[in-house]
């Protein structure tokens, strides 16, 4: 299979007929898709279909951030989403799919960690952004990530009383953010370069490089995977692909607040 997605790639044509630098449709998402987490979206890309929740919590921050909030993110490929994936501990695959999102919004300075200072040295908010796989079509990393920055956007804080934490009772005081990162990915196919690989081209795949990019088109961070290496002059090429295929993912999160309460929340609307 891998030499016969090679064989298609190198005529310029991709199994579905997209152009490289195009994003399947729809791109799809849904936000306060649970009521019980501080936030939370559904993200579509094609078939792909992430679900990513915001968890709000206290805690003492980290010593050499002792006036900043705390960021987690974790994440689990659930069985139903693709066979091959197992039940138990995260493998590497899970660990690094959770990196890479946490490198992007940690490295781009997204969250204003210290407006989430509550006394310094002592107590501050811990934001926990989990990720779960509905369904694997490809291309897991971009929808995971475009997920955890819709549930951010939908995040509010809960209520605090006396220093703990009034869980199910929310504020209107949204998670405080600075940016909009966007990760894309590139896939390396033999000598080819795509976005947004289907379940049979990334199989096919020899490397890829996320890349998180601003809304001014500037990059935040990379992260290289894959079995084998790539050329200076394909990482640029990379990036540059990145960068011009973000469009269809940035559009998908423009949406409008209305002055509503948490549980009415907030109505939400996509440009598509």
């Amino acid at each position: 299979m891998k030499k016969y997605v090679e064989a298609v790639l190198l005529n310029n044509e991709r199994l579905d007929g997209r152009k490289f630098d195009e994003f399947r449709k729809p791109v799809e998402i849904s936000y306060d898709v649970s009521n019980k987490a501080e936030g939370s979206a559904r993200v579509k890309i094609g078939k792909t279909e992430v679900i990513a929740g915001v968890k709000m919590d206290v805690g003492k921050p980290y010593a050499d951030s002792s006036d900043k909030g705390n960021l987690m993110v974790g994440a689990e490929r659930l069985p139903v989403s693709n066979p091959e994936f197992l039940p138990g501990p995260p493998n590497a695959q899970t660990i690094e799919l959770a990196r890479i999102i946490d490198r992007g919004i940690r490295e781009s300075g997204m969250i204003d960690l210290k407006k989430l200072c509550i006394k310094e040295g002592e107590l501050v908010w811990n934001i926990i952004i989990d990720i779960y796989t509905i369904n694997d079509d490809g291309n897991l990393i971009d929808a995971s990530a475009l997920a955890a920055i819709a549930a951010l956007k939908n995040a509010v804080l809960p209520e605090l009383v006396d220093d703990k934490v009034q869980w199910g009772v929310f504020t209107k005081t949204k998670v405080p953010l600075k940016f909009e990162p966007i990760n894309v990915t590139v896939y390396k196919v033999g000598k080819s370069l795509i976005i947004d690989a289907g379940r049979d081209e990334e199989a096919a795949t020899d490397a890829r490089l996320s890349v998180s990019v601003s809304e001014t088109g500037s990059v935040h961070a990379m992260q290289k995977g894959g079995s084998t290496g790539m050329s200076l002059d394909e990482v640029d090429k990379a990036i540059g692909l990145a960068i011009k295929a973000v469009k269809p993912l940035r559009d998908a999160l423009k949406w409008k607040w209305l002055n509503m309460k948490k549980q009415d929340l907030l109505v939400l609307e996509l440009y598509n």
